[in-house]
C-alpha cells in the first residue's frame, strides 16, 4: 500500500455510513464497488476486473489471481451523504477478512446471482451476518444474464436466509432481457441506460398488474410485524406510503427482513436505486456503537484490520464509533496505559492518504500502534473497556512446512511470518517439535499460496516449502532384558558404566516410564539419574526412526568402577542398552489418528462419506448441523497422514464450502504395506 503525504479535503458534511460488500466468490462485489464509485463521480471511468484497473483488488496477488484476497476500502459522497464501502473477499478461504469488516459495518450489501451452485456459499455469508445481527440488503447481480424469473431466483436463494428475502423491485422485460425495473415502494417504473442513471417511464397495463401483485406480497411480509398494516390489508385499505417506508426501514434494521434489489454492476444498472436505499434506509454508526459497546457510553474506535505497509509501517484500520481523533492523540487499550497515534490516514484502494483529523463514523488507519491487534477497542479516556464483538477463530484446514532457503534469513522469515499472522487472523504459525518443522497453516490452497507470494513479494523472502511430515511414533510388542556396558581407556582416567535394563511394552497412552530396583549399590545412586537420561535420549529415535512411546524401562543391575565411572559413562551405557535391546522387542509403527468433524451441505454428505472411507477413515456417523438447515456434520476417525490435503478433495465435492475441525485422538498401530509406505514417505527404512 502506497503512502501519499498530501492532505485530504475533509469538508464533506454528514456522518459517513460504512457499507460492507459481501457475497460468494465471483458474484461481482468488486465490480459493484467500481460501479458505485463511477456513479458518484469518485472515479472518472468504471474499470473492470478483467482489465485489472479497478480501485479494488489492487494488490499484486489479487491482480495475479483475478480475485479478492483482502479488504478493499473506498469512500465517496452521494447527494451530500458520505459512504465508506468495504469490499470483502468472497472465497471461503478469505472469509476472515469479512469477519473484520463486519465489526465496523453499519449495513451489509449481500451480492448474489442466479446460480444454484453458490447457494451454500451464500448461506455461509448470511449466517455470519445473522450471528452479528447486522442489517442487510441483497443485491441480485447479473440480472442481464439471468435465465429465470426473479421470483424463482428468490425461491432458490431463500433457504440460505433465516429471514424472508423481500423483493423491493420487479424487472421490466424486453425481448427476454431485464430492460428496467418497477420500484414496489414508490410504485414507479424506470428503464436502464448503460452506465448511466435510469430514467422514469410510464407503466404498461400488464406491468401495473404485476406490480400490484408483487407489492401486495411485499406488504404481507411487512405486515407480519405490523398489526396496523395487517389490518389495513385485511380491510383492503391502501396503506400510507410513509408507513410502508417506515416498516421497510425498521424491519430491515431489526434484521426481520432482507430487502432485495437487482441490477447489473458491469453495466451500472440498478446502482442508483441501491444508493438511494442505503442513503434513506441504512442505519448510521450509532446502531453499530450500541452493538459493540452495549449500554456503555464511550468515545471509542473499533479496530477492523491490521496492515503492514512497506514504507509506512504498521497501520491499524479502525472505525470511529464516537468522538474525534487527531494525529498525535493518546488512546487507551485495556486499561490506563496510553498509546500515541503516529500518523492518521484515509484509505482508498491501495492508497493511504494523510489526514489531520477523523470524526464519528470515519474509517481510518492509525499509524504505528505496535500493541494494537485486529478486534481491539481503543478508547479516548482511561478505563478498562472491552468490545462485545467476538471474532470467530477459523480453524486451519491445510498446512505447509516452510523454511528460509538460506540459514542467514531465518530471523527475517520469523519476523515476516509474525506480520503475516498479525494481518490475517486465519493464518497460524506453529512449531512441530517432533518433526522440527515450522508450519504455516491456513484456510486452503489459495490462501497459503497468497501468503507465500506475500512473503516473496512484500518481504523479499526466498523460501522453501514442502508437505509437513507426519509425526509418527513407534512402540514395542514384546519384552527383553539387555546389558549395556560402556568401557573406554585412552590414557589417564577411563570411562566405565555397566547397566542391565528390562524393557517392556505399556498400555497405549502411558508414554515412557523409568524405574529402578537397584540394591546393594551395584549402581551408585548418583548415577541412576544419568542412566535415566541416557534411556530417554535413546528413545527419541527408535529402530524405525521415530520417538518410542508406551514403553517401560527398569534398571535392575549393573556395576561400576571407583575411578573410571562417571555420569557420562552411565548415560552412554543406558543409550547402548536401549539401542541394542529395542530391535529384539518387535518394534511397531504408530500413526496419529484424529477425530474429524466435517461440515458440508446435506446433498453432498454421501460424497463426503466416500472421501473419508477412501482415506482410511472410520465413519462414526453424521447428523444435521445445529442451526444450519440443509447442512450435515460428518464425524470420523482419520489418520493424520490422510488429512493433509483432505480439504482440497472436500471443497471439490461441495462447491467449495466444506470445512472441518480435527483434534488428536490416539495413536494406532500401522503394519504391512501401509507401514512400509509411511516409512518410505518419511525417508526411513524398517530395521
Amino acid at each position: 500500500m502506497a503512502i501519499n503525504t498530501h492532505e485530504k479535503d475533509s469538508s464533506a458534511g454528514t456522518t459517513p455510513r460504512c457499507i460492507a460488500l459481501v457475497g460468494p466468490y465471483g458474484s461481482g462485489k468488486t465490480s459493484l464497488l467500481e460501479a458505485l464509485l463511477a456513479r458518484t463521480d469518485k472515479v472518472a471511468r468504471q474499470g473492470t476486473v478483467a482489465a485489472g484497473n479497478t480501485v479494488g483488488d489492487g494488490a499484486p496477488e489479487a491482480r495475479a489471481h483475478g480475485m479478492s484476497v483482502e479488504l478493499n476500502i473506498a469512500d465517496t459522497d452521494y447527494l451530500g451523504d458520505r459512504f465508506v464501502f468495504v469490499d470483502c473477499p468472497g472465497s471461503v478461504e478469505f472469509l476472515s477478512e469479512m469477519d473484520g469488516a463486519l465489526s465496523g459495518a453499519d449495513v451489509a450489501v449481500v451480492v448474489a446471482e442466479d446460480d444454484e451452485r453458490k447457494v451454500p456459499a451464500l448461506q455461509l455469508i448470511l449466517k455470519a451476518l445473522e450471528a452479528r445481527a447486522i442489517p442487510r440488503v441483497l443485491f441480485l447481480n447479473k440480472i442481464d444474464k439471468s435465465t429465470r424469473r426473479v421470483r424463482d431466483v428468490l425461491s432458490l436463494l431463500q433457504p440460505a436466509s433465516a429471514v424472508p428475502l423481500v423483493l423491493r423491485q420487479i424487472p421490466i422485460w424486453e425481448d427476454g432481457q431485464a430492460a428496467g425495473f418497477i420500484d414496489l415502494a414508490l410504485e414507479r417504473a424506470h428503464v436502464y441506460h448503460d452506465k448511466e442513471p435510469s430514467s422514469r417511464i410510464d407503466m404498461s397495463d400488464e406491468d401495473r398488474l404485476r406490480e400490484h401483485e408483487a407489492r401486495f406480497t411485499m406488504l404481507e411480509h411487512l405486515a407480519d410485524h405490523d398489526d396496523d398494516l395487517m389490518e389495513a390489508l385485511l380491510e383492503d385499505i391502501a396503506p400510507d406510503r410513509d408507513q410502508v417506508f417506515a416498516d421497510l426501514v425498521n424491519e430491515m434494521r431489526d434484521g426481520l427482513i432482507c430487502p432485495v434489489f437487482f441490477g447489473s454492476a458491469e453495466h451500472g444498472n440498478g446502482v442508483g436505486r441501491l444508493l438511494k436505499a442505503l442513503r434513506h434506509e441504512g442505519p448510521g454508526v450509532d446502531l453499530l456503537a450500541r452493538r459493540i459497546l452495549g449500554t456503555r457510553k464511550r468515545k471509542a474506535l473499533q479496530v477492523v484490520k491490521t496492515l503492514h505497509t512497506q514504507h509506512g509501517g504498521k497501520l491499524s484500520v479502525a472505525r470511529v464509533l464516537d468522538g474525534e481523533v487527531c494525529d498525535g492523540d493518546s488512546l487507551f487499550l485495556n486499561g490506563d496505559s496510553d498509546i500515541k497515534v503516529s500518523g492518521l490516514f484515509s484509505v482508498f484502494g491501495q492508497q493511504a492518504i494523510k489526514i489531520a483529523t477523523a470524526g464519528k463514523g470515519d474509517l481510518v488507519a492509525l499509524g504505528r500502534l505496535d500493541d494494537v491487534q485486529t478486534g481491539d477497542l481503543l478508547c479516548f479516556e482511561p478505563g478498562r473497556t472491552s468490545s462485545l464483538e467476538e471474532f470467530e477463530q477459523r480453524c486451519p484446514v491445510l498446512a505447509t512446512a516452510i523454511s528460509a532457503s538460506q540459514r542467514k534469513d531465518e530471523v527475517r522469515l520469523s519476523t515476516a511470518l509474525a506480520k503475516l499472522v498479525e494481518e490475517d487472523r486465519s493464518l497460524t504459525v506453529s512449531q512441530n517439535q517432533t518433526t522440527a518443522e515450522t508450519l504455516l497453516s491456513g484456510q486452503g490452497e489459495m490462501h497459503l499460496r497468497v501468503a507465500q507470494e506475500r512473503l516473496a513479494g512484500k518481504y523479499g523472502m526466498d523460501i522453501a516449502e514442502h508437505a509437513p511430515h507426519v509425526p509418527y511414533a513407534e512402540t514395542i510388542r514384546s519384552s527383553t532384558k539387555v546389558r549395556g556396558r560402556h568401557k573406554k581407556q585412552s590414557g589417564g582416567h577411563g570411562q566405565f558404566g555397566d547397566v542391565v535394563l528390562e524393557i517392556g511394552p505399556l498400555p497405549r497412552g502411558e508414554g515412557v516410564q523409568f524405574a529402578d530396583t537397584i540394591s546393594g549399590g551395584v549402581v551408585p545412586k548418583q548415577y541412576i539419574a544419568s542412566v535415566r537420561d541416557g534411556v530417554l535420549d535413546a528413545l527419541r529415535q527408535g529402530p524405525l526412526g521415530f520417538p518410542v512411546v508406551d514403553i517401560g524401562v527398569c534398571l535392575t543391575d549393573g556395576s561400576y568402577h571407583s575411578v573410571d565411572s562417571s555420569d557420562q559413562a552411565f548415560k552412554m551405557a543406558g543409550i547402548q542398552a536401549i539401542r541394542e535391546g529395542l530391535p529384539d522387542c518387535k518394534p511397531v509403527l504408530l500413526e496419529p489418528v484424529h477425530k474429524v468433524v466435517i461440515a458440508c451441505p446435506s446433498d453432498t454428505t454421501a460424497r463426503v462419506n466416500a472421501i473419508v472411507s477412501a482415506r482410511r477413515g472410520q465413519l462414526l456417523g453424521f447428523d444435521a448441523r445445529p442451526g444450519w438447515p440443509g447442512w450435515d456434520e460428518v464425524q470420523a476417525l482419520m489418520p493424520e497422514a490422510e488429512i493433509g490435503d483432505l480439504i482440497v478433495e472436500l471443497r471439490s465435492a461441495t462447491a467449495g464450502v466444506a470445512s472441518y475441525t480435527a483434534h488428536f485422538d490416539h495413536l494406532s498401530e500401522l503394519s504391512g504395506k501401509a507401514a512400509a509406505l509411511a516409512l518410505q514417505r518419511s525417508g526411513k527404512q524398517a530395521a
